[in-house]
């Protein structure tokens, strides 16, 4: 089910602009233009998480903030124009859970999202999801990461990954990555393989024809490298 999340903000373009980006990478997005609706929605609806600005028409975020935390352990995330590290201070100790100052790349707002979210999930979460550095693999939602943006791979793909990586420093020749794969419907030709590999790299490596993810030893298989990302 599609995680909810409740921003508060009174900039209509910019709520647009987030929902609609945050709507595509599968969350679901409430837009309340003041703190009294937005508390409003808090009480008669459950959220997963909220985006809170600290500027808001009728009610400073950060003492928003603090009511929220008195009443709720919801992750609040502050998204505000005000970069001062004082307000950054004092919301974290108020109970905020992150802090992105105005402007901001989406694509960083939906990873501190989310790893607001993994952190809120606690230890059944965290064992859900392996991560390799920048890469991310969730076995619950079926999905793949790097730096916390979603990439598309068929679902036979992700099981090819999931394999790899839960052996990870281990070599697969495509024999034994085939017999593993049993149960999945496979390819008619062991060659298969190197093509889906292909196409995983293609969605999860910086440069595909320089991967340091999955690696191809010649005439042996592939191994899926521990260390990644330096």
């Amino acid at each position: 089910m599609a995680e909810r999340i409740l921003m508060i903000d009174d900039d209509n373009r910019l709520a647009g602009m987030v929902s609609d980006y945050l709507g595509g990478a599968g969350f679901r997005v409430t837009v309340a233009g003041t703190g009294r609706d937005g508390e409003a929605l808090l009480k008669r609806e459950t959220f997963d998480a909220v985006i809170l600005d600290l500027m808001l028409p009728d009610a400073d975020g950060l003492d928003l903030c603090r009511k929220l935390r008195a009443s709720s352990d919801v992750p609040i995330l502050m998204l505000t124009a005000r970069g001062e590290p004082m307000d950054k201070v004092v919301g974290l100790e108020i109970g905020a859970d992150d802090y992105l100052a105005k402007p901001f790349e989406p694509r960083e707002l939906q990873a501190r999202l989310r790893a607001i979210l993994r952190r809120k999930g606690g230890g059944t979460a965290q064992s859900d999801t392996l991560r390799f550095g920048r890469l991310e693999i969730d076995k619950g939602a079926r999905v793949v990461r790097v730096d916390g943006e979603e990439r598309t791979i068929t679902s036979y793909q992700f099981t090819i990954l999931l394999v790899l990586a839960e052996r990870a420093g281990r070599v697969l020749s495509r024999d034994a990555l085939m017999d593993l794969l049993k149960g999945e419907k496979l390819e008619a030709f062991d060659r298969s393989v190197d093509v889906h590999i292909s196409r995983i790299r293609a969605a999860i490596e910086d440069d595909p024809k320089k991967p340091r993810r999955i690696l191809t030893l010649r005439g042996t298989g592939y191994v899926f490298a521990k260390d990644q990302d330096r």
